[in-house]
């Protein structure tokens, strides 16, 4: 089965990337993968202060993560799988890519602010010629009726 990767992080446009990953699975038959990256930066700290950071943002993104699969649950009976690295997040997602074969479509939100589509969107764009599988990238502004009409 052919799956859609998704990435949590707490941006706003995350949501239209997971309501468009979620609607293209429904209609395709696939399956939706949400990706959680935690930075390396947020642990260094004493050993045992790190541990439970770590902890604390698994907790965090796990809760996160529940109110997404829910939603693709309820509404579009696609139920999701978490995946949580850490890391930097464009190595990650490229080793995600790289050990999963089936994903097939990596599903990004684009920023609506002045300063462009988001750090992550800018670089995946400068790896997408490499990349074994294509990238979407959703605006973060299109309504929930434009995204229904698109997928």
């Amino acid at each position: 089965m052919r799956k859609f990767l998704v990435v949590l992080d707490d941006s706003r446009e995350c949501l239209n990337a997971m309501r468009f990953a979620a609607m293209r699975a429904a209609h395709t038959q696939g399956g939706v993968q949400i990706l959680s990256i935690i930075p390396p930066d947020e642990f260094n700290h004493w050993m045992s202060v790190g541990e439970v950071m770590r902890e604390e943002a698994r907790e965090r993104i796990h809760a996160h993560f529940e109110v997404f699969a829910k939603w693709m649950r309820d509404k579009q009976g696609v139920d999701p799988e978490l995946v949580i690295r850490e890391g930097e997040a464009v190595r990650e997602i490229l080793d995600q890519i790289s050990e999963d074969k089936d994903i097939g479509v990596l599903v990004l939100g684009a920023g609506t602010d002045k300063k462009g589509p988001g750090p992550l969107v800018t670089q995946m764009s400068r790896n997408s010629g490499s990349l074994p599988i294509p990238i979407t990238v959703v605006p973060g502004d299109l309504s929930k009726e434009r995204l229904e009409a698109i997928t």
